[in-house]
This record gives structure tokens, C-alpha cells and sequence, in this order.
């Protein structure tokens, strides 16, 4: 297939890349700084076009789109003016690959598909492991509503004109993706190796996590069975709290993990952000595992022992 990718040379996006280079499709990706783009994907030999706006992509009449394009969410404070700059960079770039899928249906050849990124923050804040309401989240579940999820829901909402187009659309809502090489666990390794890992808060909010490997089979999936559609929760079958997070992660490394970052700590360094840390959600991949998806790493200590293991 013709694939268009926004995001593609991020964390996930260039993984993406080798995986659907390597299955021989065509590789398109839209970047700020195209010539960035082709230099850093063809050395590692994918070769891929690259624009700084999808409707350059129009007469290349792409048959699949992936969407993981946004601002990262954890890279500064919340200020007013940043928190527009993450709707702007996920907002804007959808509705132009809403526009490139209207003007391909004009001309007869819509893409067959589009995967669009969203996020496990659509859940908002959760009930913390042995609270009142403590329940797994599936893809049904009523969102709290908070700054995550409306980020979420308005980033959902300008993927779906898509499917007036004739589009197939899939929603991802990621979880934390794990691979050493960025991410959350990037940031993690260094503390804990030194034996300076610990719980964040009282470490009984939740943190949906999936390994990168399974995550880009999910995409992969998406993009290739026609009968799937709607929103998917993009996490590993068991979710653990930040505590057995930590615990996983100290266990692996054959460290301790005995010193807690008080959440009001958290707060006071982070404000509003510290959220990221401190809630989550239950989040299963209920839809994903009805469809018949098994993944590779479901549970955290097989996850970490293949990530570490190429060390």
C-alpha cells in the first residue's frame, strides 16, 4: 500500500517506518522539516517522501493514513499558551488529512483507511486501585471529564468527518509505550539503574503501558482488516499501578526502589502536568482482544526482560 504518516519520526513513528518498509509498502510521512525527515528515516533505509503538509500528498494518492502527529505532552509546563499549542499540533494536522481525504473522494480514490492517534488520557482521571468505582476500562467506559480527555475527545472528533469521505477510521488510545530508546522508560532507566527509583505519590493510580512492538502490530493490524473500526484501547491485558510499576521495573534491573517523589512535590514542581504522574486509568484493550489480537508482551516482567535483555 501507499501509506501517508504524520509522526513518523518519532519514538513510535520510525518504528512504524522499518515495520511497513520491511512488509514492502510505499512510505510517505509529513514532517516540519522534510529534508530532516528523508535524512534521518533513510539512514536507516526506508525510503520515504517527505512534505510539510499532507495536501502536498494529494496527487500521490495515498490508500492508508497514519496519524500520530502532536506536540509532546509531558515536554514543558502546562501554561496556557502551550496547552493550546498541544490541541493546535494534533488539531490542525488532522483537519488537514480530513481535507486530503475530501478531495481524493472527489476525484473517486479516497485512502481505504486512516489510524488516528488519541490517548489514554481520553479516560481522564480514574479511581486509584482499591477505591470506591476501581473497575477495568474498556473502550465504553464514561470518561471524567478534565484537560486530558477534552484533548482527546476534540483530537477524536476531527478525525471522524473522514469516514463521510468513505474513509475507514480506527482510533488508537496508547497507553505508555515501553522501549529503552525513548519514552517513559528512557526517562526511568538512569534513576533506577542507580537505585534511585521509587513510587510517584502513594503509587495506587494506574498506568496503562504496552511495548512498542505490540503497539505498531496493533497499527499494522488496523490498517490491514478491513473489518475493524472505532476506537481501541492500545495498552497491554494487565495494567498495573505506578507501585507495581515500580516494583517491575526495580525487580528487572536488580535494584532497590525505595525512594518516593511525594505528590506534593509533583505539583509544586509541575502544576497541572503532574497529573501525567500522579492519575490514570485501568485500560484494557477489550475491543482489541475480541477481535482475536494476542500480543507478545502482555505482562510487564516479559516486557521488561526483552527490552533490557538488549542491553
Amino acid at each position: 500500500m501507499r501509506i501517508l504518516i504524520t509522526g513518523g519520526t518519532g519514538f513510535v513513528g520510525q518504528a512504524l517506518c522499518r515495520l511497513l518498509a520491511k512488509a514492502e509498502h510505499s512510505l510517505a510521512v509529513v514532517s516540519r522539516n522534510p529534508e530532516r525527515a528523508e535524512r534521518a528515516l533513510g539512514a536507516q533505509g526506508i525510503t520515504v517522501t517527505a512534505a510539510d503538509t499532507p495536501l502536498a500528498f494529494k496527487d500521490w494518492q495515498p490508500e492508508a493514513i497514519v496519524n500520530l502527529a502532536g506536540e509532546s505532552i509531558a515536554g514543558r509546563r502546562w501554561s496556557d499558551a502551550h496547552k493550546r499549542e498541544l490541541r493546535e499540533s494534533r488539531l490542525n494536522i488532522t483537519e488537514h488529512l480530513v481535507m486530503l481525504c475530501e478531495q481524493l473522494a472527489v476525484e473517486g480514490h479516497p485512502p481505504q483507511v486512516m489510524v488516528s492517534g488519541s490517548a489514554m488520557g481520553y479516560y481522564g482521571a480514574q479511581p486509584k486501585a482499591g477505591q470506591p468505582g476501581d473497575v477495568e476500562i474498556d473502550e465504553q467506559a464514561t470518561p471524567h471529564d478534565d484537560f486530558n480527555h477534552r484533548l482527546c475527545r476534540d483530537w477524536e472528533a476531527a478525525a471522524m468527518p473522514v469516514t463521510d469521505s468513505g474513509v475507514r477510521l480506527a482510533i488508537i488510545r496508547i497507553g505508555l509505550v515501553m522501549e529503552a530508546d525513548g519514552g517513559t522508560l528512557a526517562k526511568l532507566l538512569t534513576p533506577f539503574r542507580f537505585g534511585l527509583g521509587g513510587r510517584l505519590g502513594d503509587g495506587r493510580h494506574y498506568m496503562p503501558w504496552i511495548h512498542r512492538h505490540d503497539l505498531i502490530r496493533i497499527i499494522e493490524r488496523l490498517l490491514t482488516d478491513t473489518t475493524l473500526s472505532g476506537a481501541f484501547n492500545a495498552s497491554a491485558p494487565h495494567p498495573v499501578t505506578n507501585m507495581g510499576f515500580t516494583h517491575a521495573l526495580a525487580r528487572a534491573l536488580g535494584r532497590p526502589a525505595i525512594l518516593p517523589l511525594p505528590a506534593t512535590a509533583l505539583k509544586l514542581g509541575l502544576g497541572e502536568m503532574s497529573t501525567l504522574l500522579l492519575e490514570g486509568a485501568r485500560m484494557v484493550p477489550a475491543r482489541l482482544e475480541e477481535a482475536g489480537f494476542r500480543f507478545d508482551y502482555p505482562t510487564l516482567d516479559v516486557a521488561f526482560a526483552d527490552i533490557l535483555g538488549k542491553d
